[in-house]
Order: C-alpha cells, then sequence, then structure tokens
C-alpha cells in the first residue's frame, strides 16, 4: 500500500511549450493581411492584363496599370510577405569599395509568431504558379503576334521570377554555402596536386641522373 501510494504521487513532468507551437503551427492563417495581399496584386495583374480590352481602349492605360500591380507586387513579396509567411528574406546591399553583394536569410529558429504550413503552401503556390502563368501568355502574344503586349509580358516574368529565384536561394541555404563547399573543395584538391606536382618533378629529376650515369 506504501509504494501504490509513493507511486501515485510521482510528478510528471508535462510539455505544454510544444505542444502549443505545435497548435499554432497547425492553425490555418496567422497572417491574413500578409496572406492577402501576397495574392492580390500578383492575381489582380493577371486579370487586368486578361480584361483590360474590356475597360478600356487604351493600351496605355492598361499597360501602366498592370505595371504598376506588377511593381507594388514585387515590393510586397520581397520586403513583406516572404518575411512574415515563411520567415524568408533577400536583398541588395553596396560595400564601401561600390561592390555589389546579394544576401539571402532564412529564420532557422522556430518562434511563437513563425508561420503556419497553411501560409507556407500559400506562399510557394502564389510564388511558383504565377510565373508560369506570365510564361504562358509571352508564348501566346509571341503566336498571335500581338508583339505590343511582349515588353510587358517580359516584365511581368523578370519582376516574379527574381523573386523566386530569391527565396529559392533563401530555401536552399544561399550562395554562401555553395561558396563555402567550393573553396572547401579547392582547398583540399590544391595540397594533392601540389604533391602530385612533387612527385612528377622528383621522378623527372630521379630519371636524369640515372641517364647521366649511364652515359658516363
Amino acid at each position: 500500500m506504501k509504494q501504490a501510494l509513493v507511486d501515485d504521487t510521482e510528478d510528471v513532468s508535462l510539455d505544454f511549450g510544444n505542444e502549443e507551437e505545435l497548435a499554432l503551427r497547425k492553425a490555418k492563417i496567422r497572417h491574413p493581411l500578409a496572406t492577402f495581399f501576397h495574392l492580390f496584386f500578383r492575381v489582380s495583374a493577371i486579370i487586368t492584363y486578361l480584361f483590360c480590352d474590356w475597360f478600356s481602349n487604351s493600351f496605355v492605360a492598361c499597360f501602366v496599370t498592370v505595371l504598376l500591380l506588377l511593381s507594388f507586387d514585387f515590393w510586397s513579396v520581397k520586403n513583406v510577405t516572404g518575411r512574415l509567411l515563411v520567415g524568408l528574406r533577400w536583398w541588395n546591399q553596396i560595400d564601401e569599395d561600390g561592390k555589389s553583394h546579394w544576401v539571402f536569410e532564412a529564420k532557422r529558429v522556430p518562434t511563437i509568431a513563425a508561420s503556419t504550413e497553411a501560409e507556407a503552401r500559400i506562399f510557394w503556390l502564389g510564388l511558383i504558379i504565377c510565373p508560369v502563368i506570365w510564361t504562358v501568355f509571352f508564348f501566346s502574344s509571341l503566336f498571335s503576334l500581338k508583339l505590343k503586349w511582349l515588353a510587358l509580358v517580359i516584365a511581368g516574368i523578370s519582376l516574379q521570377t527574381a523573386n523566386l529565384y530569391g527565396y529559392i536561394h533563401c530555401k536552399l541555404g544561399g550562395s554562401k554555402s555553395i561558396s563555402r563547399a567550393a573553396s572547401r573543395f579547392f582547398v583540399k584538391d590544391v595540397p594533392k596536386r601540389q604533391t602530385r606536382t612533387s612527385e612528377e618533378h622528383t621522378e623527372e629529376h630521379g630519371k636524369k641522373g640515372t641517364n647521366q650515369l649511364r652515359k658516363n
């Protein structure tokens, strides 16, 4: 009976922090405004491109409207939605010598304000599907000989693939890991090459010495 009483009064450690993080992670939308604007500008640009002839006969007005929507989308995805929805960020900075450097960052430590799985799916689906749609617009305008729209379509492809390229670099670790791996490879490979060349030189000197001895 005493043993049973001791077992009943044992302390049990409960980890409420992990359960809370899992519950927040599985929540549907934690940043509704950022999720809305992540899709609003790019979807609006596609819809305006498809149906602008119904609302206006002015090519310049349609061109400027779509270009503004694409510019707003590029800025919001690069500076706001990527940081909030998936914890990624990329930018370009110029050092004191005037050299341009690309910086790719990824938030590795999970926090309470981390993004949810639904937000991450919305982010990546919007980031990948829309450049594919603009690529389809490029071939359709090219084959239908609507050459005046090519500049706008190329601008859409360039702006949206730039964000896609930057965030893929952030997701994969950026160019720093690639440069580090390359530097490690060359650092390991250089001593091997030096030893091979030194061995070849010693062999050549040995052969020359034996030939001279034979001649003498």
